[in-house]
């Protein structure tokens, strides 16, 4: 199986880099090949809605860090999405990345597995209603069938999260994907 991990925190420590961390860990550990997309990390300028890609058709007017991302979005077979919750909802970073999909928009639908992982600072049970929707609702627009998803809540910081399951939640789940 190829694994694509988006990740959208500006924190390279922080609680959903450790999900990352650990879910990579159990991918490699099961013989799987990951690549990881940082998308904080990453240069990557907003779509326009131009529409000059015509859906893949044409290259995007943007020459970014997509153009790396792009074959890895085509060729995985599970696409992990990896944020902290950020005014409920993912993180800008990756809200970026998500919709310069446009490009690949429809060579990719139903053609995919996808998980979700998310950490939030509150312990509110609503505070993943909203990223935890709009997962659901990229899945569904994209055919894509969800496989699992982690939602951290309580975990501010990283020693927050350090003492829960969660990162070992994520690394089970990495060990069990091609099952």
């Amino acid at each position: 199986m190829k694994v694509l991990v988006l990740t959208g925190s500006p924190h390279k420590n922080g609680t959903s880099a450790l999900l990352a961390d650990e879910f990579i860990r159990g991918v490699r550990e099961s013989g799987n090949e990951v690549f990881r997309f940082d998308a904080a990390f990453e240069d990557v300028h907003p779509c326009i809605g131009c529409l000059k890609c015509e859906y893949g058709k044409n290259p995007c007017v943007f020459s970014d860090a997509m153009t790396t991302l792009n074959p890895h979005l085509l060729d995985s077979d599970i696409i992990v999405f990896i944020t902290p919750v950020y005014y409920f909802g993912f993180s800008a970073q990756l809200k970026t990345v998500i919709d310069r999909f446009q490009r690949t928009v429809f060579s990719m639908q139903g053609k995919k597995k996808t998980i979700f992982m998310a950490t939030a600072a509150s312990n509110e049970d609503w505070v993943m209603d909203a990223p935890t929707s709009h997962y659901q609702n990229l899945a569904r627009y994209m055919s894509w069938d969800d496989i699992g998803m982690i939602l951290a809540r309580n975990c501010a910081q990283r020693a927050n999260i350090e003492k829960t399951d969660f990162p070992q939640l994520a690394y089970e789940m990495g060990k069990i994907i091609d099952v």
